[in-house]
């Protein structure tokens, strides 16, 4: 998967419904992670995801979100092919309307796409320690009771 340059990222914006943002397929390209893999990530942490850093878009923004470009057909020549920076939504399933990621939602789908690794596991060591530790007290106790 190629990488995206920082620079080129501001060419993935686009507006929507107002605001500024990034759709699925291209936020995946940045995090040079499969769109499926983005949705579901998504998908598994919802409730980080607000209705102001995600939405779905409608089948006419998706339509508009796949010809980004009007159709220039009627003047030959006319056609510049490299002012369509965003990529091409053509192959995409249309049963899945894309999601629209404002910056906040790109953050957060960074931050669910790479979680901090767990805690690493106690050792057999340091839980016989903390044994000892927390059983120590009671010892005492017993040895106190003998006497």
């Amino acid at each position: 998967m190629k990488r995206i340059a920082p620079t080129d990222i501001d060419l993935l914006i686009a507006s929507v419904r107002g605001q500024k943002v990034i759709l699925d397929a291209d936020l995946a390209k940045v995090y040079q992670v499969p769109t499926k893999a983005l949705n579901q990530a998504v998908k598994r942490n919802r409730e980080k995801f607000p209705g102001d850093f995600l939405f779905q878009l409608t089948p006419e923004e998706a339509s508009e979100a796949r010809n980004p470009i009007p159709d220039q057909s009627s003047s030959p020549g006319q056609s510049n092919r490299s002012q369509i920076v965003t990529g091409s939504q053509k192959h995409r399933d249309p049963r899945y309307l894309p999601y629209a990621f404002t910056e906040h939602g790109a953050i957060m789908a960074a931050n669910v796409l790479n979680p901090p690794p767990p805690p690493p596991e106690p050792t057999a060591p340091e839980i016989g320690f903390h044994i000892k530790e927390d059983a120590a007290p009671y010892r005492t106790k017993r040895k106190a009771r003998r006497l």
